[in-house]
């Protein structure tokens, strides 16, 4: 199953979409981590100690960040960088078809962008 990390920023229209389409979904908010306010890098950091795929909107940094660290080998679960102009069903619907269809192996330093 996989296991996400919403990054301060997501929206949680969207978290409530997921969770209300599929209630036993195990995902975290940055924010409940103890993280608002963390830097991108520890943010990716956190997820990646947690095994989890991180949900952001952020994808001028985050990303770049995300792809620095599979460069040096660290540990990278994945990212899922969702655009903040989807309409809040459409990326409830490609969330739900990827949790659907996709093992957490499958993730391990991939970036893919939301929508497909």
């Amino acid at each position: 199953m996989l296991r996400f990390m919403a990054d301060e920023n997501f929206d949680n229209r969207i978290l409530r979409g997921l969770l209300r389409q599929k209630p036993n979904i195990d995902v975290v908010r940055a924010q409940d981590m103890g993280l608002a306010g963390a830097p991108d890098t520890e943010v990716l950091n956190h997820a990646a100690c947690e095994n989890r795929i991180l949900l952001t909107h952020d994808v001028r940094t985050m990303n770049r960040y995300a792809y620095e660290r599979v460069r040096t080998g660290q540990p990278m679960p994945g990212v899922l960088s969702v655009s903040p102009n989807i309409a809040i069903g459409q990326a409830v619907e490609e969330l739900l078809l990827i949790l659907n269809t996709t093992v957490a192996k499958e993730w391990e330093g991939q970036v893919w962008y939301i929508p497909m």
